[in-house]
């Protein structure tokens, strides 16, 4: 008989498996976990319950313990449901508490936030299924390029629930040089085929064919009515005085059908399956395994790989229509060699799935004798097809059409309740508005009540007669008003007359209306006056003397240009010794013609502007020719 040490097993994992319970290794164990030790690959078909975790666990943990713990995700176990991952991870936990590797599961149904921040401190050995592992990695969360032992697990329930896709598309993301361990508990040809392109010169570790279920199992079947089934598990609940037991039901309908039903005749009782929220699945699969449920009913996907210490009873409400999958709901008792009893409901309709599992057992399943015997022995329905109508199907299918019926009717009453809500509402503000229009203003109670109460003759003082309504005025984005036309704007200006002035009197930058630059220069062209003497005394007209510096006047200039136009003679002639002409470079030269025009009083002078003062746009020269209006 060999043991664990004889396996060539680590002494840090050889202690944790001793400190387990684990006492003498299986048959799958025997000849797998030499071979995954080596780096060999494997190929492991064995039933459930026979300890394949065990067989590829410890290969993984002592080939990475080797070189101490890493970042990057070495080691991929895929499974195909959520039950089984947690129990495979808390599995490797327990068998490498003594190494300092480091574990994780991911799954769907629950929030991504805390599996990729597990993820980002660093895992050796990921557990996961296979929709939010390929979720995670398109999201480029996680890399499965240094992963260098692969195992996937229960290959035959991926292949039943649609996931071999998705084992083909994680296969893509794993290097092509890797450690493949594959485990199946069947294996038909759509498995075989991927066993051929996966492995490489596998170790093949058959434990017991498939038909063999555990023999330590006591199995018995019920001749039963289907509307007896439940009336007669209740009945075998007290006889067997069971503490535990695990009821397998073929829809998710009938799992919560009859645990409502057990819970109504006292037995504590409930649901797992593929509709609840995982939340509610491990709460309840927690009470169960505290005691705290004496049944759990399960369908085939929610129960696949659990893994329950001491379990002593397992139901089948519904016979499977595989043969194979009966060896798997049988083998969740029986458990490390230890005992168990599995007990199934048959009626007439499921003979033909019975007579299919004896087959495959290759011996006949023993009848049980009990108080509801079979009485109705009617042709099960066929459908257009020739198909066996299930009853289970049918009931199903009808409670989910109710289902939603139930909720259309629920969001119809809510939407016309919601309706009639918001037309009475309406109709009190209509009629709220209406009142106010017909009672006078100030008698409503809350303004009697208030402050400033009318007095007696205010009271009998005539009402004042309704104002004529104003006319709305439109106002514009820009803050404007519309003041209407042309007309109505003039006929509301003032009607004072105007001064007679002449635009050519007036300078428009000096009044009280800033004009745009338009008007500026279609403005007249402003007039300069100057000081004139006064011939009576002799004086400028402000009493003002000329002083140094001051610019002549043009009169002055008048008087003077007869010698100006003399001296400009002399300048054009030089031979009667008139001064030569100035030279280039010289003040006289340099002097602007604009200059001595301005200085001969052709162009009066422009009277300096103030330092302060900033030339606008407006003063400068302008193209156009400036047009003057004349009020005469």
């Amino acid at each position: 008989m060999s043991t664990f040490a004889s396996l060539g097993i680590a002494e840090p994992i050889l202690s944790a498996l001793t400190d387990y319970g684990y006492e003498e290794p299986t048959a799958i164990q025997t000849k797998a976990i030499p071979a995954g030790i080596a780096g060999r690959d494997v190929l492991g078909s064995a039933q459930t319950g026979t300890g394949k975790t065990c067989a590829f666990g410890v290969p993984i943990l002592q080939r990475l313990a080797q070189r101490g713990r890493g970042r990057d995700i070495r080691a991929l176990i895929l499974t195909p449901t959520r039950e089984l991952a947690i129990q495979i991870d808390d599995n490797l936990h327990a068998y490498g508490k003594n190494l300092p590797l480091t574990e994780a599961v991911i799954f769907g149904g629950v929030g991504q936030a805390p599996q990729v921040e597990q993820l980002k401190r660093g895992v050796d050995i990921l557990t996961a299924t296979p929709g939010r592992l390929l979720d995670l990695a398109g999201q480029g969360l996680l890399d499965l390029s240094k992963v260098e032992i692969f195992v996937l697990d229960e290959a035959d329930r991926m292949l039943d629930m649609g996931f071999i896709h998705d084992v083909r598309k994680v296969i893509r993301l794993l290097p092509e040089k890797k450690q493949t361990m594959f485990f199946s508990a069947t294996l038909p040809p759509e498995i075989l085929d991927l066993v051929d392109t996966l492995l490489h010169d596998p170790v093949k570790a058959a434990a017991a064919p498939v038909s063999s279920p555990v023999e330590i199992i006591r199995q018995e079947v019920c001749l039963v009515d289907r509307k007896n089934k439940t009336a007669l598990l209740l009945e075998i609940l007290r006889q067997e005085d069971v503490k535990n037991a695990l009821v397998f039901t073929r829809t998710k309908h009938g799992a919560d059908k009859v645990a409502r039903d057990l819970t109504r005749r006292g037995v504590a009782a409930a649901a797992i399956h593929g509709n609840k929220s995982q939340t509610a699945r491990q709460e309840s699969l927690r009470k169960f395994k505290e005691g705290q449920l004496q049944v759990l009913v399960a369908t085939d996907i929610a129960a696949r790989g659990l893994d329950i210490e001491d379990l002593a009873y397992v139901f089948n409400y519904n016979l499977p229509e595989v043969p194979e999958t009966y060896i798997h709901r049988i083998g969740r008792t029986g458990r490390a060699g230890k005992g168990g009893t599995a007990i199934s409901f048959c009626d007439y309709g499921e003979m033909p799935l019975l007579r299919d599992i004896e087959k495959l057992l290759k011996k006949p399943v023993p009848r049980r004798q009990h108080d509801y015997p079979m009485e109705v022995f009617e042709v099960p329905t066929k459908d257009a097809k020739g198909r066996v109508v299930n009853p289970e199907d049918a009931e199903a299918r009808q409670a989910a059409r109710e289902k939603h019926a139930q909720q259309r009717k629920q969001a119809a009453e809510k939407a016309a309740e919601k309706a009639a809500q918001q037309a009475a509402k309406q109709a009190a503000q209509e009629a709220t508005e209406a009142q106010g229009e017909e009672k006078p203003a100030g008698s409503s109670r809350k303004r009697r009540r208030g402050k400033g109460k009318r007095t007696q003759e205010a009271q009998a003082a005539p009402a004042p007669a309704p104002e004529a309504p104003k006319k709305e005025r439109r106002t514009y984005p820009h803050g404007k008003q519309n003041l209407g036309s042309l007309e109505d704007f003039l006929a509301a200006q003032p009607t004072e007359e105007a001064p007679d002035l002449s635009f050519h009197h007036r300078d428009p930058l000096e009044g009280d209306v800033i004009m745009d630059a338009t008007a500026r220069l279609l403005a007249s062209k402003p007039v300069y006056h100057y000081y004139k003497p006064n011939a009576a005394h002799g004086k400028h007209s402000r009493g003002e003397k000329k002083g140094k510096g001051q610019k002549a006047l043009p009169t002055e200039k008048a008087a003077k240009a007869p010698q100006a136009a003399q001296a400009a003679q002399k300048r054009k002639n030089p031979k009667k010794g008139a001064p030569a002409p100035a030279q280039k470079g010289s003040p006289a030269a340099s002097r602007s013609p604009a200059r001595s025009n301005r200085s001969r009083g052709r162009i009066p002078p422009r009277p300096d502007l103030p330092k302060s003062r900033q030339k606008d746009s407006t003063e400068q020269k302008s193209l156009m020719k400036p047009f003057y209006i004349d009020h005469d």
